[in-house]
Protein backbone atom coordinates (compact mmCIF):
# COMPACT_ATOMS: atom_id res chain seq x y z
CA UNK A 1 0.00 0.00 0.00
CA UNK A 2 1.10 3.58 -0.59
CA UNK A 3 -0.20 6.34 1.19
CA UNK A 4 -0.20 9.65 -0.29
CA UNK A 5 -0.87 12.32 1.90
CA UNK A 6 -2.83 15.74 0.94
CA UNK A 7 -2.85 18.46 3.13
CA UNK A 8 -5.06 21.77 2.51
CA UNK A 9 -2.95 24.01 0.08
CA UNK A 10 -0.81 20.78 -1.24
CA UNK A 11 0.64 21.61 -4.45
CA UNK A 12 -1.83 19.38 -7.05
CA UNK A 13 0.57 18.55 -9.85
CA UNK A 14 2.84 16.82 -7.58
CA UNK A 15 0.29 15.01 -5.68
CA UNK A 16 -1.80 13.83 -8.65
CA UNK A 17 1.20 13.68 -11.55
CA UNK A 18 2.73 11.03 -9.42
CA UNK A 19 -0.85 8.71 -7.93
CA UNK A 20 -1.48 8.95 -11.66
CA UNK A 21 1.67 7.30 -12.51
CA UNK A 22 1.70 4.98 -9.55
CA UNK A 23 -1.59 4.10 -10.73
CA UNK A 24 -0.64 3.58 -14.12
CA UNK A 25 2.22 1.15 -12.89
CA UNK A 26 -0.48 -0.99 -11.39
CA UNK A 27 0.18 -0.76 -7.90
CA UNK A 28 -2.05 0.14 -4.79
CA UNK A 29 -2.12 4.03 -3.92
CA UNK A 30 -4.57 5.63 -1.56
CA UNK A 31 -4.64 9.36 -1.34
CA UNK A 32 -5.07 10.31 2.60
CA UNK A 33 -6.64 13.84 3.39
CA UNK A 34 -5.34 15.14 6.03
CA UNK A 35 -7.25 17.98 6.72
CA UNK A 36 -10.59 16.20 5.72
CA UNK A 37 -12.01 14.03 2.93
CA UNK A 38 -12.74 16.45 0.33
CA UNK A 39 -8.79 18.37 0.19
CA UNK A 40 -7.99 22.35 -1.51
CA UNK A 41 -4.74 22.13 -3.54
CA UNK A 42 -2.87 25.04 -3.56
CA UNK A 43 -4.28 26.31 -7.08
CA UNK A 44 -8.03 25.64 -5.71
CA UNK A 45 -8.35 22.62 -7.16
CA UNK A 46 -10.67 20.22 -5.29
CA UNK A 47 -9.83 16.54 -4.79
CA UNK A 48 -12.00 13.96 -2.76
CA UNK A 49 -9.68 11.32 -0.84
CA UNK A 50 -9.75 7.63 -0.84
CA UNK A 51 -9.88 8.06 2.49
CA UNK A 52 -9.07 10.26 5.84
CA UNK A 53 -5.56 10.51 8.45
CA UNK A 54 -7.93 9.13 11.48
CA UNK A 55 -8.64 5.51 9.64
CA UNK A 56 -5.02 4.38 8.10
CA UNK A 57 -2.89 2.23 9.80
CA UNK A 58 0.51 3.70 8.90
CA UNK A 59 2.58 0.41 9.77
CA UNK A 60 0.13 -1.06 6.25
CA UNK A 61 2.23 1.63 4.12
CA UNK A 62 4.87 -0.21 2.03
CA UNK A 63 5.73 3.52 0.60
CA UNK A 64 4.40 7.03 1.91
CA UNK A 65 4.35 10.23 -0.40
CA UNK A 66 3.92 13.51 0.37
CA UNK A 67 3.72 16.35 -1.81
CA UNK A 68 4.79 19.92 -1.46
CA UNK A 69 3.00 23.42 -1.53
CA UNK A 70 2.64 26.12 0.86
CA UNK A 71 0.91 25.86 2.90
CA UNK A 72 0.20 22.15 2.17
CA UNK A 73 3.41 21.10 3.87
CA UNK A 74 3.26 23.22 7.15
CA UNK A 75 -0.31 21.02 6.93
CA UNK A 76 1.24 17.95 6.57
CA UNK A 77 3.85 19.02 9.65
CA UNK A 78 0.49 19.86 11.78
CA UNK A 79 -0.11 16.05 11.50
CA UNK A 80 0.58 13.58 14.39
CA UNK A 81 -0.69 10.86 12.00
CA UNK A 82 1.49 11.92 9.18
CA UNK A 83 4.81 12.02 11.62
CA UNK A 84 3.83 8.47 13.28
CA UNK A 85 3.84 7.29 9.10
CA UNK A 86 6.94 8.97 8.72
CA UNK A 87 8.64 7.18 12.08
CA UNK A 88 7.34 4.08 11.15
CA UNK A 89 8.43 4.32 7.73
CA UNK A 90 12.23 5.11 8.83
CA UNK A 91 11.80 2.30 11.03
CA UNK A 92 10.46 -0.61 9.37
CA UNK A 93 13.13 0.31 6.16
CA UNK A 94 10.63 1.17 4.09
CA UNK A 95 9.78 4.08 1.22
CA UNK A 96 9.21 7.50 1.64
CA UNK A 97 8.42 9.75 -0.86
CA UNK A 98 9.12 14.01 -0.67
CA UNK A 99 9.01 16.82 -3.10
CA UNK A 100 9.14 20.33 -3.10
CA UNK A 101 9.27 21.90 0.39
CA UNK A 102 7.94 18.45 1.67
CA UNK A 103 11.65 17.15 2.08
CA UNK A 104 11.74 19.55 5.06
CA UNK A 105 9.59 17.54 7.41
CA UNK A 106 11.63 14.89 6.94
CA UNK A 107 14.88 17.25 8.07
CA UNK A 108 13.41 18.72 10.94
CA UNK A 109 12.70 15.37 12.22
CA UNK A 110 16.57 14.14 11.16
CA UNK A 111 16.26 11.65 8.60
CA UNK A 112 18.30 13.71 6.15
CA UNK A 113 21.44 14.27 7.89
CA UNK A 114 24.05 12.95 5.92
CA UNK A 115 21.38 11.57 2.81
CA UNK A 116 21.71 13.52 -0.64
CA UNK A 117 18.38 15.54 -1.39
CA UNK A 118 16.95 17.78 -3.31
CA UNK A 119 14.01 20.36 -2.94
CA UNK A 120 12.23 23.38 -4.04
CA UNK A 121 15.21 26.18 -3.95
CA UNK A 122 15.53 28.15 -1.18
CA UNK A 123 14.57 24.88 1.09
CA UNK A 124 17.98 23.72 1.96
CA UNK A 125 18.11 25.55 4.94
CA UNK A 126 15.61 23.34 6.35
CA UNK A 127 17.65 20.89 6.28
CA UNK A 128 21.45 22.03 6.68
CA UNK A 129 22.81 18.65 7.93
CA UNK A 130 21.79 17.01 4.16
CA UNK A 131 23.65 17.51 1.16
CA UNK A 132 21.94 18.89 -1.36
CA UNK A 133 22.18 17.89 -4.80
CA UNK A 134 20.37 20.50 -6.64
CA UNK A 135 19.07 17.61 -9.58
CA UNK A 136 15.59 16.93 -10.24
CA UNK A 137 15.51 13.96 -8.13
CA UNK A 138 17.72 11.99 -5.59
CA UNK A 139 17.85 8.55 -4.03
CA UNK A 140 19.29 8.04 -0.91
CA UNK A 141 18.62 4.77 0.50
CA UNK A 142 14.81 4.14 1.21
CA UNK A 143 14.28 7.89 1.30
CA UNK A 144 13.30 9.87 -2.52
CA UNK A 145 13.28 13.34 -2.97
CA UNK A 146 12.24 15.96 -5.58
CA UNK A 147 12.60 19.69 -6.45
CA UNK A 148 9.27 20.69 -7.73
CA UNK A 149 6.11 20.58 -10.07
CA UNK A 150 8.59 20.32 -12.75
CA UNK A 151 9.76 17.20 -11.57
CA UNK A 152 6.67 15.82 -10.78
CA UNK A 153 6.72 13.06 -13.48
CA UNK A 154 10.42 12.09 -12.90
CA UNK A 155 9.84 11.62 -9.53
CA UNK A 156 6.46 9.28 -9.73
CA UNK A 157 8.77 7.45 -12.32
CA UNK A 158 11.98 7.06 -9.76
CA UNK A 159 9.04 5.79 -7.04
CA UNK A 160 8.08 2.89 -9.72
CA UNK A 161 11.67 2.36 -10.78
CA UNK A 162 12.19 1.51 -6.39
CA UNK A 163 9.08 -0.20 -5.88
CA UNK A 164 8.87 -2.88 -9.33
CA UNK A 165 11.64 -2.17 -11.62
CA UNK A 166 14.03 -0.01 -14.05
CA UNK A 167 12.35 -1.84 -16.92
CA UNK A 168 8.83 -1.46 -15.77
CA UNK A 169 9.65 2.42 -14.91
CA UNK A 170 11.25 2.41 -18.33
CA UNK A 171 8.29 0.73 -20.08
CA UNK A 172 5.75 3.15 -18.30
CA UNK A 173 7.72 6.42 -19.52
CA UNK A 174 7.88 5.09 -22.99
CA UNK A 175 4.18 4.68 -22.88
CA UNK A 176 3.22 8.21 -21.50
CA UNK A 177 5.72 9.29 -23.95
CA UNK A 178 8.07 10.88 -21.74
Amino acid sequence: MIYVFLAQGFEEIEALAVVDILRRAELEVKTVGVTGEIVSGSHGILVACDTVEGVIDPAAADMIVLPGGIPGTLNLEKSEVVKEAIRSAMENNRYVGAICAAPSILGHMGYLDDREITCYPGFESQMPKAYYTGEPVAVSGRIITAKGAGAAVEFGLKLVEVLTSPERAKALRASMQC
